[in-house]
């Protein structure tokens, strides 16, 4: 089936039908010779939609425009991948999730956002009240998402990449870290989609932004000035990078890499736990507690808060792989063990951790927002029991605990 959308640069409307389209194998063609200003001002566009806006999409039967239309069509082509969920209650909530992201989330963000870049004058007030709104569709998604990993079932659909993609003009172009810090849950749902890996062929790596967008415009129209003009930080011009001059104490070291040297090198350990192929005990683990230093490092259980949601082994093991890869800054700092226990649902899982220093790093907690769906208790080493709940997450031990183990990942 040959389809045709006419778009300029994909933004987040495009890029909804294009995941739509991996999930369920539809190819759509994006013609590269389409500019925006010209292109969608021909007789020819104007003929699809009179109103001169993308997408557009040009199937066999017909024409589309509107882009959550064009993805309900597209989602269709393929009703086995189960995009529109797997009973009519399911089909309802998710176009319940379609009109939230729509109306709550994405029209908020986009008066937000033609308010900063000069799309529309500027009214302070105006911008308050977007922002005001906003933060109330974040919070009620956010809670929602406390016991919830998809917003229906068990794994992606329709409303799910509608979400998220009009989420992602917030992380893109709005959202800071210290904004978006208030909705945990909603960080740790949108960073999970877009690593999906039909999200992430569509939408690629994504870095979210460090500033508020910038004012292109004078303040004329303002009425107050709750919103002060953020400074504009020179770039370069080449990657429109932040100069490293211009960011405070750029160069200052993680603050771990100021205490007193510890006699656990970790990348030794790593290296024993690697190279260990047999006699795991009596080398790997055995060697563990010879290096281990309880004043230099801690070791921590973590217990899943809502096991009784992990109902589907893949998605389980999906939640865990993704805490895993957001994990990924504590690398220089930290060695994992996480498990998956039961041979049927619900799943639990739970790990032990090894961290540099006597506490959970703040850094940790404070970028990897996984950290709080976890319950974490510090491991006293004198204590024989809980040394050998170590020694048996370490070494993959099964059964663990009295259960079958169904799944075990290693960060290192």
């Amino acid at each position: 089936m040959a389809l045709v959308m006419h778009v300029g640069k994909p933004n987040k409307n495009a890029l909804k039908i294009l995941i739509a389209a991996e999930y369920v194998g539809v190819d759509v063609k994006c013609p590269e010779n389409f500019e925006m200003g010209v292109s969608n001002k021909t007789p020819e566009f104007l003929n699809m939609n009179p109103f001169g806006k993308v997408p557009v999409l040009e199937t066999p039967d017909g024409v589309i425009f509107e882009s959550n239309a064009i993805t309900r069509y597209v989602a269709r082509l393929n009703t086995d991948i189960g995009l529109f969920g797997s009973s009519p209650v399911e089909y309802g909530q998710i176009e319940q999730w379609i009109d939230f992201a729509s109306m709550e989330i994405d029209l908020n963000l986009l008066t937000w956002l033609r308010q900063r870049i000069g799309l529309d004058n500027y009214v302070s007030l105006i911008e308050e009240a977007s922002v005001a709104a906003l933060k109330r569709a974040l919070d009620a998604l956010n809670i929602y998402l406390t016991s919830h990993t998809f917003l229906v079932g068990d794994a992606v659909t329709l409303a799910d990449i509608i979400m998220t993609c009009n989420l992602y003009s917030g992380f893109k172009f709005m959202m800071t870290k210290s904004f978006t810090s208030e909705f945990p849950h909603v960080e740790r749902y949108f960073w999970t989609m877009v690593n999906q890996l039909n999200f992430r062929k569509i939408i690629g790596e994504l870095k979210q932004t460090e500033i508020i967008g910038e004012l292109k415009h004078d303040m004329r129209f303002s009425k107050t000035n709750a919103y002060a003009k953020p400074k504009i930080v020179e770039t370069n011009e080449s990657s429109g990078m932040p100069k490293e001059e211009d960011i405070p104490n750029s160069k200052a070291k993680n603050l771990l890499d100021l205490l007193p040297p510890s006699k656990i090198i970790l990348d030794d350990w790593k290296r024993l736990y690697s190279n260990t192929k047999s006699n795991f005990l009596e080398i790997a683990v055995k060697g563990f507690w010879e290096m281990f230093d309880p004043e230099g490092y801690s070791l921590w259980f973590c217990e899943y808060k809502y096991n009784n949601k992990n109902s589907v082994s893949s998605v389980t093991m999906n939640k865990v792989g993704g805490f895993l890869q957001r994990m990924d800054l504590a690398r220089k700092y930290a060695f994992g063990k996480m498990l998956i226990v039961g041979n049927k649902p619900p799943f639990k899982v739970k790990g032990m951790w090894l961290f540099r220093g006597l506490d959970i790093p703040k850094f940790v907690m404070d970028e990897c927002y996984d950290m709080e769906l976890y319950e974490w208790t510090k491991v006293d080493p004198s204590d024989e029991v809980q040394k050998e709940r170590v020694n048996q997450m370490i070494k993959d031990h099964n059964p663990i605990e009295g259960e079958a183990l169904l799944y075990a990942k290693c960060f290192k």
